[in-house]
């Protein structure tokens, strides 16, 4: 089964390069991160990354009309994508990649396979520089490009007589947004200086009139040649005049004035904009984080804010208008904005440094990560957003980890402290610290929670606290280098150190905390890990070997020569090959499978590996990233980039000292920021399993990535003969021989036609069945009710299967608890997270019914009054009618005034 985990979501990534787009219905907003598409869901609060990538990182997004289709370009422009987002397009679009100064139009593909799906019908040259934007009208006659060169251009998606193309100056900078109105040729320009101009054309858009063809042109232009021949040349008024003769007019008049946002500094550029046609709001954000709306054409200010400390990237409105999308690339931030209640509908922001760690609770509903930012962030997996950030530590976070109970979170840091978390209440209940300054860089937790154990990596000792008082209980010392990682054995009080001094030390914590074996490596160690029965123990050295030890009797069970399948790449900057360069890299994360039957083991490489334990064998190589944007990608450098001096990126501008590009030292994990040009370099900084054995997550260059088990690409049967066959399984389900289909369908090991067969179960024989059952199918039963239930809308069914087969199996279940322990664990995770969608409903409800309950009484109360005060006007209607005339007309004026 492990060659069915495949790609599921990207976690810690929200926003990275180009521009944000809302889908059709405008609840979701698409956001490119680095090569890869994520759609946040507004209305459900989750998050889906699309299985799709392109080679480098993505710099222009674009959703059709309908949305169905999407573009994406990425930064080469070399290749550019196209899939369905909901169903295939039965329409033709024009797009408009902008490229250098020229603006292509392509024919965009529809529902029918082409060979080549874009057809480029026309290019457009005007502009002197870059274009920066583009717009549409709303029947797709025309279209304008704003540039660089400071002019926007306006031309005709088709050759019309009294429009070709018409370009627009007055401002004094790059334009940023340019945008047409509504059903008109109106517009409007915006300029990085902050200044808003707005254009008016005295042609509507009926008015186009259509140009003559391209025969018709063409005996013009003859003409036109046979003019200038006789009359000789002609200044550039009279050869305009000429054009204008033939019906060749370059536009129509358009008058045009100018507002002022905001007085742009340098600090204070207006860095993006977005029009809304239908509300006729202007959106315009600056370098500073701040952003305003204004009402247009008169220019009103409706909103002023500032959301950031960053530049605003980008702007996207959906399109009702009530919700505005930002993107910050400085922090990797994503807001959503609702203007008219002032509130956010979604505020998310990644780890905006280096991703170090990561740890999932023990019921693999949560994960938890630490940054270079000295951020630690909890994610929820099923959402695959953070719910809290705690900020407290004000230096790298090198390591974090759960507390059985999965309510606290530990974290060490470079800032020599270790602090832990209260996931109920979201604060920092405990900081421990070193007698001397100290830099923490591993960290361990043990079984019970109580001990909390830190190494460090200048000092070369291990503090180890109590969580209970936070007060330091011991230091252990004996290694004689930084201590690289830590890890407590699930079943016994024993703690493994692995050091760079070429030892791993086993320290028994009953004991008056000595060291009870030491286990010398062939190379410097770099990370250590128990297996899940505590029977094994796997250390990653320098040399890039794996090897095995039972810590019982300290021995060693074997070993795994790695370094051939890490699959290095050359950096850019390297002057050796990347052969060369593999002899000097090495795993520096391990983590078992929950089944303890393999090991997950990544480093400084794209590829994560699996290993077979027992076969010391590797059963798969996972590639994390195909993005040519990150740095040691490829294995050779690209001969297009070589000149006789070398690589281009050896070829800079330097110092102007003569100096090239200086080599980054030997360790150094982010390169040179300060360089002009910076790639980070791709590695697996972290690896870890999910308990419950049906995903696993690496932090990575690129973010979290999270990969699940998917059953249905893999064909597993059990114990097969001929006779097992869907038509036989369904024959038995007709026969009502329930545990004979179940056992038959397990034995195909089909998905779908075990819950086909399951849920024909009546109801009342689930009991029965789970009684006749034999053990090798109870576990595969209760792991398949385990995942099913995470899914399915038959909650009372499943849970009744799962019920029956803890109370019937559960001693027989217990004797083989390592065995069976990820599945109980998902099968909590599950009903957790039934239980917690439940419980909002039922909430909400409850509080429906409280507020209609208050409701009927307050209107009883007013009916009561009502009826008691027509009581009172009878009696007085009474009285009027047996008194006399005078009272009679007192009475009458007291009931008027009642």
């Amino acid at each position: 089964m492990k060659f069915a985990y495949k790609f599921s979501n990207l976690l810690g990534a929200f926003y990275r390069h180009g521009n944000l787009c809302f889908s059709k219905d405008g609840n979701s907003v698409i956001s490119p991160v680095g090569n890869r598409i994520s759609v946040f869901d507004l209305k459900n609060n989750k998050s889906e990354t699309l299985p799709v990538s392109t080679t480098k990182n993505i710099s222009c997004l674009g959703i059709s009309p309908d949305g169905n289709l999407a573009i994406l370009i990425d930064e080469g422009m070399e290749k550019s994508i196209i899939f369905p987002v909901i169903i295939i397009s039965t329409l033709s679009y024009y797009i408009f990649p902008g490229r250098e100064n020229v603006a292509l139009m392509y024919h965009a593909p529809g529902r029918n396979r082409e060979f080549n799906a874009f057809a480029l019908d026309k290019s457009y040259y005007g502009p002197f520089d870059e274009t920066t934007c583009i717009d549409w009208t709303d029947d797709s006659k025309c279209f304008a490009v704003g540039s660089k060169d400071m002019t926007t251009w306006i031309f005709g998606a088709e050759r019309w007589a009294n429009l070709i193309y018409y370009s627009l100056g007055g401002h004094k900078d790059i334009i940023v947004g340019c945008f047409f109105e509504k059903d008109s040729l109106d517009m409007y320009t915006v300029s990085q200086e902050g200044t808003l101009c707005v254009w008016e054309s005295d042609t509507e858009l009926e008015g186009l009139r259509n140009g003559p063809k391209y025969s018709e042109r063409k005996k013009m232009e003859e003409e036109k040649k046979k003019r200038e021949e006789g009359e000789g040349n002609k200044d550039d008024d009279d050869v305009e005049e000429i054009i204008r003769e033939d019906g060749e007019t370059r536009g129509d008049v358009i008058k045009g004035r100018t507002d002022t946002p905001k007085q742009a500094g340098d600090f204070n550029k207006l860095t993006a904009a977005a029009f809304h046609k239908k509300t006729h709001i202007l959106v315009t954000g600056f370098a500073s984080g701040a952003f305003h709306l204004h009402e247009l054409p008169e220019f009103d200010l409706i909103h002023s804010l500032s959301i950031s400390d960053q530049r605003i990237s980008t702007i996207a409105m959906n399109p009702t208008g009530d919700w505005i999308g930002f993107g910050c690339s400085g922090l990797g931030q994503l807001l959503v904005w609702e203007w008219q209640s002032e509130s956010y509908v979604f505020k998310q922001q990644g780890h905006f440094n280096n991703m170090n760690s990561l740890a999932y609770s023990p019921d693999g509903q949560y994960l938890v990560t630490g940054g270079d930012d000295g951020k630690v962030k909890v994610w929820n997996t099923n959402s695959g957003l953070c719910f809290v950030t705690f900020t407290e530590h004000s230096s790298s976070v090198t390591n974090v980890a759960f507390t059985s109970s999965g309510f606290v979170v530990v974290s060490a840091s470079l800032d020599g402290t270790v602090r832990a978390f209260d996931l109920h209440r979201y604060r920092n209940f405990r900081t421990m610290t070193s007698p001397r300054p100290a830099q923490f860089s591993s960290l361990a937790v043990d079984s019970s929670g109580e001990l909390v154990c830190a190494g460090s990596q200048d000092s070369f000792e291990i503090f180890l606290w109590s969580m209970q008082t936070g007060r330091l209980l011991e230091v252990l010392s004996g290694h004689e280098g930084p201590v690289s990682s830590l890890c407590f054995s699930p079943v016994q009080s024993v703690l493994a150190s692995v050091s760079w001094d070429k030892t791993v030390r086993l320290w028994d914590m009953l004991d008056s905390w000595e060291t009870k074996e030491t286990l010398r490596l062939t190379s410097d160690g770099l990370a250590v890990t128990y297996r899940p029965d505590g029977q094994e123990l796997a250390v990653a050295s320098l040399d890039g070997e794996i090897t095995f030890w039972n810590p019982q009797t300290g021995g060693q069970a074997g070993s795994i020569a790695g370094r051939h399948d890490l699959q290095m790449g050359r950096k850019e900057t390297e002057k050796i090959t990347a052969k060369q360069s593999a002899k000097g890299k090495s795993f520096t994360s391990l983590c078992y499978s929950a089944d303890g039957e393999s090991i997950l083991a990544g480093g400084q490489s794209k590829c994560v590996c699996i290993y077979n334990i027992k076969e010391h064998v590797l059963m798969k190589k996972f590639e994390i990233s195909c993005n040519l944007s990150l740095d040691a990608m490829e294995e050779f450098l690209d001969r297009r980039k070589m000149t006789e001096f070398g690589s281009l990126s050896l070829v800079d501008e330097g110092t102007g000292d003569g100096d090239g590009v200086e080599l980054s030292l030997p360790g150094v994990k982010r390169g040179d920021m300060s360089s002009r040009r910076f790639k980070p370099e791709i590695r697996v900084s972290s690896l870890c399993f999910s308990p419950t054995g049906r995903s696993w997550a690496a932090a990575s260059t690129e973010g979290l990535l999270i990969y699940s088990l998917d059953a249905s690409l893999v064909f597993d049967p059990y114990d097969l003969d001929m006779d097992v066959t869907p038509a036989s399984i369904r024959q038995q389900v007709k026969k009502k021989e329930w545990a004979s289909a179940i056992l038959l369908s397990f034995r195909l090991n089909e998905m779908p036609l075990i819950r086909e067969v399951l849920e024909a179960v009546p109801y009342d024989q689930i009991t029965v069945v789970c009684s006749s059952l034999p053990d090798v199918y109870v576990d595969k039963l209760l792991n398949f009710v385990a995942s099913t239930l995470e899914k399915s809308n038959h909650l009372q069914f499943y849970l009744s299967w799962a019920q029956c087969l803890l109370t019937l199996h559960g001693q027989k279940l217990k004797n083989r608890s390592g065995a069976v322990l990820p599945t109980v664990q998902q099968l909590l995770k599950s009903i957790q997270r039934h239980s917690d969608d439940l419980s909002k409903l039922c909430d909400w409800n409850i509080y429906n019914i409280r507020y209609a309950a208050a409701l009927s009484k307050q209107r009883g109360m007013k009916r009561t009054a009502a009826e008691s005060l027509s009581d009172e006007e009878e009696e007085e209607e009474v009285a009027m009618d047996s008194g006399g005339d005078e009272e009679n007309i007192m009475n009458e004026s007291i009931i008027v005034e009642i």
